[in-house]
């Protein structure tokens, strides 16, 4: 059958290539080692065309698909040649990464002898060496300190493994029997992703498939600028703040400056704070993800998401700022900056779409490390947890309850699974009442997972909005901070700084209480029942009925109406 290019068979190549993507997903979930892979899915795959721009991602993390097409572009600078087999690797935040532990996977698709595609993923690794176990520590001041940086190297070679690279990562790192077999299941979904694709383009035929790959980049870019033809030119601004950099107790601000002007828009980011000594700078691959994650959110989730959407979107910073750091600035911890920009960016796109964006989210990432040693086993073990907090109210409905930040689509680690690879006891996992800002639409609430040791354990984390609450809107109330408590309710419970190193003993309890988020609209013009059913399910508490959406509640659980219209009407 001969085919032709033409906006059907843009479509089916379209879906063709989401579903190769999606698929090396869950298949790199399927083989990975890690809870962090298998579990969480801290990962993200993507078919690129020949210059390293994104034809199509799985509906995995969004956060890290931004870095592909930038690091991308810079290998095809530094990599002069490539063949059939070979998988190039990079780690470099500098040359369009994340961070250190976010390894970076590409792989050439080759169609009679043409380049014409490359298929890449990304996955977080347990640990990649540097000065912490872990290695999701905040505080750290330089580079140097995270980890093993790694630039373009290419670990297979004609479909060959380099056995002397896969030596120098594994003396590097703290347990090499679980990062390298995770790196052989990156590079096995490679594998499968060029086959996909070259099927999939010898289907079609070459030029139709380039054809068609050009249509649908055309076809994202005409999607963006009809959406922004809609909207009134003007410049909007929107602010954020860090609780600290991890170094010392000052905020750091995040500032974007929205300005569109017909069918583009230009970003930037003046007036937010200078890098910081700090770990939470944002490379700029990161930074442009948060302005483009939330103008893809904002005009259509559901849009063909390519190298094409971000056409029409210039975003700039200076260097040196914390959006756009010069190395050898920390970078791990720059999730929070990340998070920041977004809230940002939603704030100042609410004065002009109010019916297309949410509320104030937990908005930061709560990553946790506990590396230590097994005292059944003997052997070294390291249980990362990523916990999810409130998520902002949307303009006709609640924010969903425990979920993961902006940018990750995260999913939870089971408590079993927690149990059965490491040496703890969860001894409580439950949503925080009153956490989610009262609001015509309620914020979501926040989780609250108690973690008891039974070894030693190296803690590292950071996170974020234990001093600054999620912002609500249009008259929406504030959500809950967030707090990390070890010990609770006995003599030697302490508060904990929302970035660090430290260490905990066998026995300790640890708290993770996540932020909540902000709600939507008045309070007062809540519908009571809905008040009341959210009473019943204990999400809110009789008291902030009464004081924030002034609706009496019996005891039970039904609307006293005419105490609560005396009460509204005062």
């Amino acid at each position: 059958m001969r085919y032709e290019a033409d906006p059907v068979t843009m479509q089916v190549i379209r879906y063709g290539l989401e579903a190769v993507a999606d698929d090396m997903g869950y298949n790199l979930m399927r083989m990975g080692r890690t809870t962090i892979v298998k579990e969480i899915m801290d990962i993200n795959c993507a078919v690129l065309d020949a210059g390293g721009g994104i034809l199509a991602q799985a509906h995995l993390c969004p956060l890290m698909m931004f870095s592909l097409p930038t690091t991308a572009e810079k290998m095809l600078e530094r990599v002069p040649d490539f063949e059939e087999g070979d998988v190039v690797i990079c780690n470099d935040p500098y040359l369009g990464g994340q961070h250190l532990l976010d390894v970076q996977f590409f792989s050439p698709v080759f169609v009679e002898g043409d380049l014409v595609a490359f298929v890449a993923n990304i996955a977080h690794q347990l640990d990649m060496g540097g000065a912490v176990p872990g290695g999701v520590a905040g505080g750290l001041t330089e580079i140097y300190q995270e980890g093993l940086r790694i630039p373009f190297v290419k670990l297979y070679r004609g479909g060959r493994e380099d056995a002397q690279i896969f030596d120098l990562i594994s003396r590097n790192i703290r347990i090499p029997e679980k990062t390298m077999e995770d790196f052989r299941a990156q590079a096995a979904t490679t594998v499968v992703g060029v086959r996909r694709v070259q099927a999939l383009v010898r289907k079609y035929g070459l030029d139709v498939f380039r054809d068609c790959t050009r249509m649908l980049l055309d076809y994202s870019e005409k999607r963006v600028r009809r959406f922004l033809r809609e909207i009134p030119d003007g410049v909007h601004t929107g602010r954020d703040r860090l609780d600290d950099d991890g170094r010392t107790d000052d905020p750091v601000d995040i500032q974007v400056n929205v300005r569109i002007r017909g069918d583009e828009m230009e970003v930037d980011f003046d007036g937010s704070s200078a890098q910081t000594a700090g770990n939470v700078n944002s490379p700029w691959a990161c930074t442009q993800g948060g302005v483009f994650y939330t103008m893809v959110g904002i005009i259509d989730p559901d849009m063909p998401l390519n190298s094409g959407s971000f056409r029409p979107i210039r975003v700039s910073s200076r260097e040196g700022l914390v959006t756009n750091p010069r190395p050898p600035a920390g970078v791990t911890a720059r999730s929070q900056t990340m998070t920041k920009i977004v809230e940002a960016m939603l704030k100042a796109m609410s004065e002009v779409v109010p019916d297309r964006v949410v509320a104030g989210s937990h908005g930061q990432a709560c990553t946790n490390s506990f590396s230590g040693v097994d005292p059944e086993t003997g052997k070294r073990f390291s249980y990362i947890e990523i916990q999810g907090g409130g998520a902002g109210a949307r303009p006709t409905k609640d924010g969903p309850d425990g979920q993961d930040l902006h940018l990750g689509r995260f999913m939870n680690t089971p408590v079993e699974a927690a149990e059965l690879e490491n040496p703890v006891m969860i001894e409580r996992y439950e949503f925080i009442q009153d956490s989610g800002g009262a609001g015509k639409f309620r914020g979501g609430l926040s989780l609250r997972r108690d973690i008891r040791f039974l070894a030693d354990v190296t803690w590292a984390r950071y996170s974020d909005r234990q001093k600054f609450r999620p912002q609500g809107l249009f008259g929406g109330l504030e959500g809950s901070v967030g707090s990390l408590i070890l010990n609770p309710g006995t003599p030697g419970e302490a508060r904990c700084r929302s970035k660090g190193v430290g260490e905990i003993k066998a026995g300790d309890l640890l708290s993770i209480r996540l932020p909540g988020s902000g709600g939507y609209g008045r309070p007062s013009d809540r519908d009571p029942e809905r008040v009341a059913w959210d009473v019943r399910n204990g999400k809110v508490s009789a008291r902030s009925a009464r004081e924030d959406y002034r609706v009496v509640v019996r005891g039970d659980g039904t609307v006293d109406r005419e105490a609560t219209a005396a009460l509204r009407d005062r």
